[in-house]
């Protein structure tokens, strides 16, 4: 396994309950500031096998951005339970639901 792949495994499994963080976030804290994609492509293939909360991570702009309607839907009522709220266009505040890792 690549490191920056193993350090995006460790900064995710670090996300806590109630906390998100964005991909870009993610990668600039595994010390690749413009690997957000490579992010994405690690949570895909890999959320099951290392049973990552994968629900905690999103976009730059507060937003789930799973294409999937059913997997977009399921994100969203994984982190409700978490007690992290969506504003009616459905952004979440990173000012209050940010983890700064």
């Amino acid at each position: 396994m690549q490191p920056f792949t193993q350090q995006v495994i460790d900064i995710i499994r670090t996300i806590p309950k109630g906390k998100v963080m964005t991909y870009g976030q993610i990668a600039k804290s595994a010390g690749s500031p413009r690997g957000a994609r490579q992010v994405v492509r690690i949570l895909h293939t890999m959320s099951h096998t290392y049973d990552l909360p994968w629900h905690r991570v999103i976009n730059i702009k507060g937003e789930i951005s799973i294409p999937d309607d059913e997997s977009r839907f399921l994100q969203k009522i994984l982190l409700e339970e978490e007690g992290i709220e969506t504003n009616t266009a459905g952004r979440i505040d990173l000012s209050i639901y940010r983890h700064d890792g």
